[in-house]
């Protein structure tokens, strides 16, 4: 039984850049997840932040972002349960949130990447300090600080960075290095007790002599991500010693409880993320003496970016996180493990509707989403283009001449209608329950996301019935 991990701290991630939890729902998420076993929040505000100023262009548009009594509010109740907080904030990939703004276009390192910062420009470092420093001004107790640094795509591609890499010697490995440790560095002289963390996947292919003399080491500490259920632990192991052998001793690992299986999915497989854990589980037994595991965040992604559609919502992702922080602090998933969680939520899969406690926070919900997704990927639904009726009586060709046995109009609509109205009845209750928990504004966003390009076709196929039949001077009441 692995120890490193089990006395390790562990975060839970909060991607509020997605499905903000209105803020009494947050406050209860907060409960549940210390008592599913987590003592620490790595907090990814995004446009949910209330910056100030200059900055206030970043706010959500959609929906407000938390007020400031409502950070201190989440912070609180975090702390009444003994969990530590650690805020994110991007500093370099991933800023799409900031870079869309036309305000602040010019710091992009290209123009069609909204995500990556241009690293030559002093503008571009003085914004990210400033949304450092509102951030960090705002969680006074925080210790630890995340400041992102992952998937800086186009890298190396700008005019400026290009015209850089020309003189001999220079390699975008530095570029990336030079922009972190700037960042690093300028905390640094404002809070010199920070504790500082980013994400490693943009040091994976770097020598450990190219970290070693870029005078990262000593600055921040990587916190090494897979969310793969097949995590190759050989490998993981040897990056984790190649950062030691280049002065890292003090990493972090990140492993998913959702949001990491397709971009789209719905409703969360508890196996899949158990398997990642248990890998990870592997990975920490199996780490040479030197390196100083500092805890684990079990991600639960919101979008893949800014701009991405909606993962699976807290609910439902729920018995799959309770799972996960129960292996890490049991060391598998034992018996008692399963125990735990099965006495909080009911269930340790949040496909098991008839075993889902209906006590915690978010449970209605999560069974309603269940019920309805099973019936949107139902093979009645996702292939009625291909029943005998529509691929038999209309066809594109029936379609594109205008005709059909008005008979057989009357048989395909019946279909269709049965399925959109029994849709439609479990998309309100959805809607109902997920008001209560989630703006307006998100409600209607999974509803586009997730229901409406699925029943279009039928949408679609019903109107282009209507039609051909009121060519023929028929309608589907009068054949009824």
């Amino acid at each position: 039984m692995d120890q490193s991990l089990r006395s390790c701290k562990r975060f839970v991630h909060l991607d509020l850049k997605g499905a903000p939890p209105r803020i009494g729902y947050l406050i209860e998420l907060i409960q549940l997840f210390a008592d599913l076993g987590a003592n620490g929040l790595l907090i990814e505000y995004e446009d949910m932040f209330p910056y100030e100023g200059k900055l206030k262009v970043l706010q959500s548009t959609t929906q407000p972002p938390y007020t400031r009594e409502e950070i201190v509010s989440i912070q609180d109740a975090a702390s009444s349960r003994g969990l530590e907080i650690i805020p994110l904030v991007q500093t370099f990939g991933h800023l799409e949130f900031v870079l869309k703004h036309e305000v602040f276009r010019d710091l992009r390192e290209v123009d069609y990447c909204l995500g990556t910062l241009n690293p030559h420009r002093d503008a571009g470092v003085r914004l990210v300090q400033e949304m450092l420093q509102q951030v960090m001004k705002l969680h006074p107790k925080s210790t630890s600080l995340h400041i992102g640094a992952d998937e800086v795509y186009m890298l190396g591609h700008g005019d400026e960075s290009k015209h850089w890499l020309d003189l001999p010697g220079r390699s975008v490995h530095q570029l990336f290095l030079s922009h972190v440790i700037k960042v690093a560095k300028g905390i640094r002289e404002s809070a010199p007790k920070l504790n500082l963390i980013m994400w490693d996947d943009m040091l994976r292919s770097m020598t450990s002599e190219t970290i070693k003399e870029s005078g990262l080491v000593g600055l921040v500490q990587p916190m090494l991500w897979d969310y793969s259920p097949t995590l190759d632990v050989g490998n993981t192991v040897m990056l984790m010693e190649r950062y030691k052998s280049a002065g890292i001793s003090q990493q972090w690992a990140a492993s998913s409880f959702k949001g990491s299986n397709t971009v789209h999915t719905c409703v969360t497989s508890t196996q899949r993320h158990l398997d990642n854990h248990f890998q990870w589980l592997k990975v920490a037994s199996s780490l040479s003496a030197g390196i100083k595991l500092q805890g684990i965040a079990l991600t639960g992604w919101q979008r893949y970016d800014h701009l991405s559609v909606l993962c699976e919502l807290m609910p439902v992702g729920l018995p799959s996180l309770g799972s996960c922080l129960q292996t890490l602090l049991h060391g598998g998933f034992t018996e008692e493990a399963q125990k735990k969680v099965v006495e909080i939520l009911g269930t340790v899969d949040v496909e098991d509707i008839e075993r889902l406690s209906s006590s915690f926070a978010g449970a209605k919900l999560a069974e309603l989403i269940v019920k309805l997704t099973s019936l949107l990927e139902s093979a009645e639904l996702r292939h009625f283009q291909n029943n005998m009726f529509v691929r038999g009586w209309f066809t594109p060709y029936h379609r594109q001449k205008k005709t059909i046995n008005p008979l057989i109009a009357q048989q395909i609509k019946t279909q269709a209608t049965i399925i959109l109205d029994d849709v439609e009845s479990q998309v309100q209750d959805v809607r109902g329950e997920m008001r209560l928990l989630y703006s307006d504004s998100t409600v209607q966003e999974w509803v586009d996301q997730h229901i409406t390009p699925v029943l279009e076709p039928l949408h679609n196929l019903s109107r282009d019935i209507e039609t051909v039949l009121n060519g023929m001077g028929l309608c589907t009441e009068s054949i009824s």
